[in-house]
């Protein structure tokens, strides 16, 4: 079972990266702007509601006047309201940032996965490709969009309690808010350390990915040669090594939220012991200590998922770096700008191949061929016989130029064919692939798949054509 080189990553965590991930949000920005509006109504309602616990103390419990208090009942209840509809469309615009998202970076993805040339997939296995295009993008999607969420809710309702609590009272404020240099300290503390850990993790799930698609493709391969065993033992040991690092990634992030939740409790009896010795002293009232400490406890629930989004981000980062890394890929072989406007006006290839001096290497060591020379006159058949390795399908490659040589040149009607854009070149041939690969659908579109406009009845000529017609319509429906 062989496992592909996976692309380390070792930069600290990036900004621009994510300029370069936010660009895929661009269709959604009215969304993204819609949605940050409602995040900033959410917490400045959340906030609201421990200072209407203070005013109900004050002003109707303590006193005992109850009179007026309907219209206080009015007024909270109108709060619950105004929350319960900003709920309702924060749910609504996330989800749908988040499907739109995932969508357009798979359509992007995907699109450049059939423009890139046979080289890249020579080094990346199916499942390295497949882990990019479902979980890293799934990752992706939830944090521009949920974590989104809980990031402007999270600082909008910190700021809007720091601006409460200071004016209730500064001094008490002041020191109940003393833990968050504190905090500050942590969170740099465990960016490198768990930004790390997540890159790792996703590395080698890339590997299983891959692992799984070598296993269920190579079956056949696998129990002629006997070698369930020791493919067994190379995957435990690859999930082995992703238990470990898996283990390591909660270990860092169970220490981490763990002590933003005690500076938060510290912080919490700071309010009590400062605050309850100035109710006592008549310096402040009551309802202001509930208050306050109603306000500690909601400060810090903010940073708590701050935390949690934060370890977070540090494994979409690693998804990120590997999603970039992919769709950013420039294929190897590209037509010159005044090349590929050529595609529509050339007149269709008489037949003519020419290799002149040709020599080509997959790896730079290891020579397939050189200075390979052939003439192909139009019309004229050729076969090429050689034992395993000696080059023949690689010429057959190079004519289709799904590859270029490395020295010499190749000529189609007696022009370099680098000067004929690769669509037409590719409209002007009939390829039979030496492993047939079918599509999903019915064999009828499968053999329509390389020009949908064919009709039934070219269909059907194509099919015996090559001695196929007799066994398809033989089939159970045909």
């Amino acid at each position: 079972m062989s496992v592909f080189e996976e692309q380390e990553y070792s930069r600290r965590f990036d900004p621009k990266l994510w300029r370069t991930v936010l660009a895929y949000a661009r269709p959604f920005r009215r969304h993204l702007v819609l949605l940050g509006l409602v995040m900033i109504m959410v917490a400045a309602v959340d906030a609201a509601f421990p200072y209407m616990t203070k005013v109900a103390i004050d002003n109707y419990i303590i006193p005992q006047k109850t009179e007026e208090i309907w219209r206080f009942g009015l007024v909270y209840a109108g709060l619950v309201v105004l929350q319960f509809f900003n709920i309702w469309n924060l749910i609504t615009l996330a989800g749908k940032i988040e499907t739109g998202v995932c969508y357009r970076m798979r359509r992007i993805g995907f699109k450049r996965l059939q423009e890139l040339s046979l080289a890249y997939y020579d080094t990346k296995a199916v499942g390295w490709l497949m882990a990019r295009m479902t979980s890293d993008v799934l990752k992706l999607g939830e944090i521009l969009s949920w974590g989104l969420v809980d990031v402007i809710w999270g600082f909008t309702t910190m700021c809007a309690i720091m601006l409460v609590m200071l004016w209730l009272n500064w001094q008490l404020a002041l020191i109940t808010l003393s833990v968050v240099p504190v905090l500050f300290l942590v969170v740099v503390f465990f960016q490198k350390k768990i930004l790390a850990v997540f890159r790792e993790v996703r590395r080698i799930n890339s590997q299983i990915t891959g692992g799984f698609n070598e296993g269920i493709s190579g079956a056949k391969t696998t129990k002629v040669l006997a070698r369930e065993e020791q493919n067994l033992s190379e995957f435990k040991e690859l999930t082995g090594s992703m238990k470990q690092a898996s283990v390591r990634a909660a270990v860092f992030s169970s220490l981490y939220l763990p002590i933003v939740l005690t500076l938060g409790s510290i912080g919490t009896s700071l309010a009590v012991w400062f605050g309850g010795q100035g109710v006592n002293r008549e310096i402040i009232s009551y309802g202001v200590l509930v208050a306050f400490i109603s306000y500690t406890i909601q400060f810090f629930e903010p940073i708590r998922e701050l935390a949690r989004i934060f370890a977070e981000l540090q494994s979409a980062h690693a998804s990120a770096e590997r999603v970039t890394s992919m769709v950013n890929t420039e294929p190897d072989i590209q037509d010159a700008p005044e090349v590929a406007a050529l595609a529509d006006s050339l007149a269709p290839m008489k037949g003519r191949v020419t290799f002149e001096n040709v020599s080509f290497a997959y790896v730079s060591t290891e020579p397939v061929l050189e200075r390979f020379s052939l003439d192909v006159q139009p019309g004229e058949t050729v076969a090429f016989v050689g034992e395993t390795g000696s080059g023949k399908s690689t010429i057959v490659n190079l004519a289709c130029r799904f590859y270029e040589p490395t020295a010499g040149r190749i000529l189609i009607d007696g022009v370099d064919y680098r000067q004929r854009p690769l669509a037409w070149l590719h409209r002007q041939l009939g390829y039979v692939l030496q492993s047939p690969h079918l599509f999903s659908g019915t064999i009828r579109e499968n053999i329509r798949f390389g020009r949908l406009d064919a009709s039934d009845e070219e269909i059907e000529t194509a099919a015996r054509l090559v001695n196929a017609h007799q066994f398809i319509v033989e089939l159970g429906k045909g």
